[in-house]
């Protein structure tokens, strides 16, 4: 039986090549196009929450998470709070650590359910924008003492607002875990549906702040490796990897 060790050599070798296979990689784009108008993300849930995110970076975060092993991760934007049940349950696993969600309106029914769940345990919500000085006071007085810190970014998707939480949060990242930057796609999908009537668009998204952040900061760099092992992600250019 082949080792562990070449289990992986050989894995990487083949993401390797099924990387540079353009067929491969053509026909992913297609299909990711095309899914955005059924509103395929949310079509999911994590331990009875909906958690609106594509399952394929919903294994890509669980092996980061279980990888670090974070004493906290912080998540800007809870909707119905699926994400916020899959941090803490992987947590729960791991046997520690805890989750700050944070968002601008949090409504009273999913404020309600969450509190509700078993996994609530290891969670904080606190309401409002992200990118307040108020809030990021708050969460870094919850962040004091804490090694180990992920972030995951998935609220309001503008550029402003993104690298305005990049700036405010990624101090708090020390070498070898991650930042997480979701919806990075919209600078990148031909669908319609993604971006009518929204306040962003291509030029003006989560993946235009990743490229504007990393020429200011280089402490992190993208780690294409994820994005193209899983090929159907949310995020390219958004996993950010603390180098230093």
């Amino acid at each position: 039986m082949m080792s562990n060790a070449g289990f992986q050599k050989r894995n990487k070798k083949l993401i390797k090549l099924m990387s540079n296979d353009k067929k491969i990689q053509n026909i992913s784009r297609e299909w990711f196009d095309n899914v955005f108008n059924y509103e395929y993300s949310y079509h999911f849930s994590w331990l009875g929450r909906p958690i609106i995110q594509f399952p394929q970076d919903m294994i890509a975060i669980q092996e980061l998470i279980w990888k670090i092993k974070p004493d906290l991760i912080i998540e800007t934007g809870i909707a119905h709070g699926g994400s916020l049940i899959f941090s803490a349950s992987i947590l729960e696993i791991i046997g520690k650590g805890e989750v700050i969600g944070i968002d601008i309106d949090i409504r009273k029914h999913n404020k309600e359910s969450i509190e509700k769940h078993s996994m609530f345990k290891r969670i904080k919500m606190i309401e409002g924008s992200s990118v307040s000085k108020n809030i990021i006071n708050q969460v870094y007085k919850l962040a004091k003492n804490k090694k180990k810190i992920l972030i995951f970014l998935d609220s309001k998707h503008t550029e402003k607002h993104v690298l305005k939480e990049l700036e405010s949060y990624s101090k708090l990242v020390k070498k070898g875990s991650y930042i997480v930057v979701f919806d990075t796609i919209i600078e990148d999908t031909s669908s319609k549906k993604a971006i009518e009537n929204r306040p962003w668009g291509i030029g003006n998204n989560p993946k235009t702040a990743v490229w504007k952040f990393l020429k200011k900061n280089n402490r992190f760099k993208i780690d294409k490796f994820i994005e193209k092992k899983i090929l159907l992600t949310s995020c390219p250019d958004g996993y950010l990897k603390c180098i230093k």
